[in-house]
Formats: C-alpha cells, structure tokens, sequence
C-alpha cells in the first residue's frame, strides 16, 4: 500500500487522482486508506514527491 509521507503540503492533488476515494486529508496532511487499491496514481500527482510504496 501506498504511504504519504511528512513532507505532504496539504495540497489535496493525489486524493483528487484516485479512483477509488482511499485519500483523505488528515490534519496537516493526507493519508491513505485501506481500500487503496495500489495503482499508483497518487504518486503520480504529488508535487513533493511525498508519496511512496510502503511495506
């Protein structure tokens, strides 16, 4: 699955870009949920880079 790391800006690009609505924004940044499906597409949008596969 894929996790949103500290250097997340908020900016709300990845949860717009996912097919399966498994973004939301939490506090200060956005996490992943477990109906992530692994596509990949939120990596994709981030500006930052903050997205990666976790383990």
């Amino acid at each position: 699955m894929y996790v949103i790391n500290d250097s997340c800006i908020n900016c709300g690009a990845c949860a717009a870009d996912c097919p399966v609505d498994a973004i939301k924004e939490d506090g200060e940044k956005y996490s992943i949920n477990a109906d992530c499906i692994d596509c990949g597409a939120c990596a994709g949008s981030c500006p930052v880079d903050a997205i990666n596969a976790g383990d």
